[in-house]
């Protein structure tokens, strides 16, 4: 009985955590709704332009929250879209910095094989001021530089929440 009481002790003190205010961490997530709202408006911007592209938002763990496909898009611009979203959202930066990051500095370059990363434009990161809490991409417009101003209009349509 005695060797139990004292394993049960000894859990107790390895599972315990803190009573003070100090032992909790507050995160601001990026919700759903948001994410959905994002990745509507980008569609709908590249869908303006006549351009079919996929779509993808991640959270803070760079998990996708929202991916969609506009009608007669590719199917690899999915896969895409994720990558790029990740990309951004890892790396805290553009995938277009992301991309000349890994040109400049060679010592840089072995990020670009880190799985689920992508070094081409069309991702961005979303912020709440400073933080980084989540990334958009978008992939399957012609030229990195549409994917990418389709993804700005995402986040800006959020804007004003994002402050």
């Amino acid at each position: 009985m005695l060797k139990f009481a004292s394993a049960l002790a000894f859990a107790a003190c390895l599972f315990s955590f803190p009573a003070s205010p100090e032992g909790l961490v507050t995160v601001r997530e990026l919700s759903y709704d948001m994410a959905l709202v994002m990745a509507t408006t980008a569609i709908e911007r590249c869908r303006s332009q006549g351009f079919k592209v996929g779509v993808s938002v991640v959270d803070r763990g760079g998990h996708v929250l929202v991916t969609l496909r506009d009608h007669g898009a590719a199917h690899h611009t999915i896969e895409l879209a994720q990558r790029k979203a990740y990309t951004s959202r890892v790396f805290r930066q553009s995938t277009r910095a992301f991309s000349q990051r890994l040109l400049d500095n060679p010592i840089s370059r072995g990020l670009g094989t880190t799985s689920g990363v992508i070094a081409t434009l069309g991702g961005l990161p979303i912020k709440l001021g400073d933080e980084t809490i989540g990334g958009i991409g978008v992939s399957g417009a012609p030229g990195g530089e549409n994917d990418e101003a389709c993804a700005q209009a995402g986040i800006d349509k959020v804007a004003a929440e994002l402050k």
